[in-house]
């Protein structure tokens, strides 16, 4: 028996048909794997996010407006008080009704720093009901 012989392979015909075996096994492979990975790729973190509304907030009259201007400057309903009046301020409204709140208006150029103060002063005086007013007319925030 020789290696280079030949004569074996001229009486058949080139095989013209593909064989699919090979092709089916590496689809179910691929399907496999996809259908593994796809659930992890469309996973996503629930968060619960904030709702905007843009109708006008019917004020009840016990609250209190607070408005911070860009320069640091506190108004209390209207009148002008310094940081120092505020703690004395809100015991008294929290004396009047545990069920005050307190609306704070801020110039959009405000330091988070002094909002987060008057919070935290609010919160150590006993105001639970925080609340932050906002201009519903104004369609896009970023525009000046």
């Amino acid at each position: 028996m020789a290696f280079g012989d030949s004569t074996r392979y001229q009486s058949k015909t080139a095989m013209t048909e593909i064989n699919v075996v090979p092709l089916v096994d590496v689809m179910l492979v691929l399907l496999i794997i996809f259908m593994i990975t796809a659930p992890l790729l469309t996973h996503s973190v629930k968060v619960d996010l904030p709702k905007a509304s843009s109708s006008p907030n019917l004020t009840q009259p016990e609250h209190i407006e607070l408005a911070i201007r860009a320069d640091g400057s506190f108004y209390w309903g209207g009148e002008q008080i310094t940081l120092d009046q505020l703690p004395a301020r809100f015991t008294e409204a929290v004396k009047k009704s545990d069920k005050t709140e307190l609306h704070i208006r801020a110039d959009r150029d405000t330091h988070y720093e002094l909002v987060a103060k008057i919070m935290s002063i609010a919160a150590t005086a006993g105001l639970i009901r925080i609340g932050f007013v906002t201009d519903p007319t104004e369609s896009n925030p970023d525009t000046p």
